[in-house]
């Protein structure tokens, strides 16, 4: 196969299933409980929003997939298998694709794993969230502890890489109680782990939860501990972190995440979905319509159901990159930086405001590049806001 064209910061494909067994309080993402879903109708409508952005990026070397959703172990496989077998027909594939599936440790999904892998998914990534029951139930999930590792038992045997989260930071969670969970976590040996604090989004059950009283998150001195606990403990069990909430050996870093933390093009397709795509110079932020139904109702009307394709201008760009870049260990790479916006980091970053925040140990500025410190990776808001040009 002819070698594709390669997208400075890597080229991916999201694929958007919104439908789970039930709604997690916490959850602000685009997700839906549903009696009955139409596979076929389904299968139809994704291959004709991939043949829509596929066709408008065709010959670009395709670096990753992610499954994502929703709980996209639902899916029928035969759907994934029906997406990635048409993959070819636009885009290169790497070498080294990397093809990523979300998934919940019930037992009925577990089941699928195979099948998911005959399809072609060769890394999965399981909403654990808890290895303690208490915290399970608190968070509203339908499985224990003991499924979540038998789940994690069947994938690490399943498919060639494998991940799974976990939500800490909890309410009455100590510093021991979440020292000893991820310790248990680590003891698996895994290659990838997404670790992160539990947060309050608008418009979901635990906002107003929240709000009224009925619980309440540990004091931010208690987070910022449990945070550095977090990093010392994955660092000495070889899984640093390369970005904010996220874990890794050498290697088992998500190649699909790094597209987005590095300013690369992805398409979108699916219920919600959305997409950043440079086409004809231009970069473009594109978003689906979000209802299941009236998605499905729109691709059958007009082969696809993009309800936003904006361009995004070049200030919004740069805050993007630099919002996104510094959430990486690693920080921004000029070359790459500049490959992308077509400018310079300097020039695009408060120069006046840079000694007072190296000063403060929150950031370094050298050849190579600029990135957050551990202590400045608590604090990128606040950052992305003193140094924004």
């Amino acid at each position: 196969m002819q070698a594709g064209i390669e997208i400075a910061g890597g080229f991916g494909l999201y694929v958007h299933w919104p439908f789970c067994v039930s709604k997690c309080p916490y959850c602000d993402f685009n997700s839906h409980v549903a009696d009955t879903v139409d596979p076929a109708a389904w299968q139809r409508s994704l291959l004709a929003e991939l043949d829509y952005y596929g066709i408008k990026t065709k010959g670009r070397r395709l670096d990753s997939v992610f499954f994502g959703g929703g709980t996209p172990s639902l899916m029928p496989p035969a759907i994934a298998g029906a997406l990635l077998d048409a993959l070819a027909g636009y885009w290169s594939l790497a070498p080294d694709l990397e093809i990523t599936l979300e998934a919940n440790p019930s037992s009925v999904e577990a089941q699928k794993f195979a099948d998911f892998r005959a399809a072609g998914v060769n890394r999965v990534s399981v909403g654990v969230q808890s290895l303690d029951n208490d915290a399970l139930r608190f968070l509203g999930r339908a499985h224990s502890a003991t499924d979540a590792i038998q789940a994690i038992t069947i994938a690490e045997r399943t498919f060639e890489r494998t991940s799974f989260d976990l939500i800490y930071a909890l309410p009455g969670q100590s510093r021991a109680a979440w020292s000893g969970q991820l310790a248990t976590a680590l003891a698996r040996n895994p290659g990838h782990l997404s670790l992160y604090q539990l947060t309050i989004e608008r418009g979901t059950p635990f906002f107003s939860d929240h709000r009224n009283g009925a619980f309440f998150l540990p004091e931010e001195d208690l987070a910022a501990d449990l945070y550095e606990l977090t990093g010392e403990m994955t660092e000495k069990a070889g899984l640093p972190a390369y970005e904010v909430s996220n874990h890794a050996a050498i290697g088992q870093e998500s190649r699909h995440n790094l597209t987005y933390w590095r300013g690369g093009d992805y398409v979108g397709i699916g219920p919600g979905a959305h997409g950043r795509l440079t086409i004809d110079g231009k970069r473009l932020q594109t978003e689906q319509i979000p209802g299941p139904a009236n998605w499905l109702s729109t691709v059958a009307e007009k082969g696809n159901a993009t309800r936003l394709s904006t361009t995004v201008s070049d200030t919004e760009q740069i805050e993007e990159f630099l919002l996104m870049g510094l959430r990486l260990a690693a920080g921004i790479d000029r070359d790459l930086f500049a490959r992308i916006t077509g400018r310079a980091l300097d020039d695009c970053i408060d120069q006046a405001q840079l000694p007072a925040l190296e000063a403060a140990g929150l950031v370094v500025a050298d050849a190579q590049g600029l990135r957050a410190t551990a202590a400045g990776l608590q604090r990128l808001n606040a950052i992305i806001a003193a140094i924004a040009a």
